[in-house]
C-alpha cells in the first residue's frame, strides 16, 4: 500500500511571502490546521515548509508580533520532511515518528507536491484496518459455532 493511495490530495498551499494574517484566514476558510508552503521551481510546486495554527499562536501571537507584517516563510524554523507518494504506509509512519512530525507533504518523483498525509489520516486508516480485523474475528467465531452445532 503506497502512501499516495491514502494521502489527502486537496492541500491548501501558500507562498513564503504570504502574511500570517492571510494564512490564518485560509486555515479558517478551509477548516485546516496547517498550510503547505510551496515555491514554484521549473513549473513544479515544491514544498518548502509547513506552517501550522500552533506556529501562528506561539511564534506570532504570543510573541506580540503583527500578523499583517510577519510572513509565513519567517516562522517556519524546522527542517521540512516529505515522503514520495510511492513510499509505503509503514515507512511513512516510521518517518513521522523518527522526526516527530504530524504532517508530511507527499511529493512525486520530481519533488512536486501531490498531497499531504497527517496523523489524523493515519489514525483513520489504522482504525479502518482494526475494524476489518475485528470483523474477521467475529466471522471466524460464527463459522466455528456453526461447524460445531
Amino acid at each position: 500500500m503506497s502512501i499516495g493511495e491514502f494521502c489527502n490530495r486537496e492541500v491548501v498551499v501558500v507562498e513564503p511571502s504570504c502574511t500570517i494574517l492571510e494564512a490564518a484566514r485560509l486555515m479558517r476558510q478551509h477548516h485546516v490546521g496547517a498550510l503547505v508552503i510551496v515555491a514554484a521551481d521549473a513549473g513544479v510546486n515544491r514544498p518548502v515548509g509547513v506552517v501550522t495554527d500552533r506556529d501562528l499562536a506561539v511564534e506570532v501571537m504570543a510573541a506580540g508580533l503583527d500578523p499583517e507584517e510577519v510572513l509565513v516563510g519567517e516562522v517556519v524554523t524546522e527542517a521540512l520532511y516529505s515522503v514520495r507518494e510511492s513510499e509505503g504506509v509503514f515507512e511513512t509512519m516510521r518517518l513521522m515518528r523518527d522526526h516527530g512530525v504530524r504532517r508530511l507533504p507527499v511529493v512525486d518523483d520530481r519533488g512536486g507536491l501531490q498531497g499531504i498525509f497527517t496523523t489524523d489520516d493515519l489514525l483513520a486508516l489504522l482504525a479502518e484496518e482494526m475494524n476489518e480485523l475485528s470483523r474477521l474475528i467475529v466471522h471466524e467465531q460464527a463459522k466455528e459455532f456453526r461447524r460445531r452445532r
